[in-house]
C-alpha cells in the first residue's frame, strides 16, 4: 500500500458537554482509508504513532463484531483498547465503539466510564 498524504492536522470541536469530536481529512481514496482502519496488518503500522509497539491487532469486521488492540508504549506500559462495530459499510464506513482501555489517562477520575465512538467515513 502506498503512503497516504496527510496534513497532520486535526480539527477538534466540543459538540456537547460530554463529547469531543476530532475530525481529520486524508488526501486518499475513501476505500484506502477504510482499509487502513479495518485490516489488522495495516492498523499495526499506524496505531501506535511511533510511540510504542503494537502486540495485538484483532478485527472481526461485522456489525456486532469486536476489535481489540494492545500496544506496549514507551516505558514498557501496556495499553489495550477494545470495542464493538455498530455499523459496517464495505469500502465506505466503519463505526466502532470503544469500550475501554486497561490503562487510564492520569486525568480520568477513578471509576469514570471510558467509551468513545470512532466513525471512519
Amino acid at each position: 500500500m502506498a503512503p497516504v498524504a496527510s496534513s497532520g492536522t486535526a480539527k477538534v470541536t466540543l459538540p456537547a458537554d460530554d463529547q469531543i469530536l476530532v475530525t481529520r481529512e486524508f488526501d486518499a481514496p475513501r476505500h484506502l482509508v477504510y482499509k487502513a482502519w479495518t485490516t489488522p496488518e495495516l492498523v499495526r503500522r499506524w496505531w501506535t504513532a511511533r510511540r510504542g509497539e503494537m502486540t495485538v491487532a484483532e478485527i472481526d469486521l461485522r456489525v456486532g463484531g469486536t476489535w481489540r488492540y494492545v500496544m506496549v508504549a514507551e516505558g514498557g506500559v501496556e495499553v489495550a483498547f477494545h470495542g464493538e462495530y455498530r455499523e459496517v459499510v464495505p469500502n465506505e464506513a466503519a463505526r466502532p465503539a470503544t469500550h475501554g482501555a486497561r490503562q487510564r489517562y492520569p486525568a480520568s477520575p477513578a471509576g469514570a466510564p471510558s467509551r468513545s465512538t470512532t466513525s471512519v467515513m
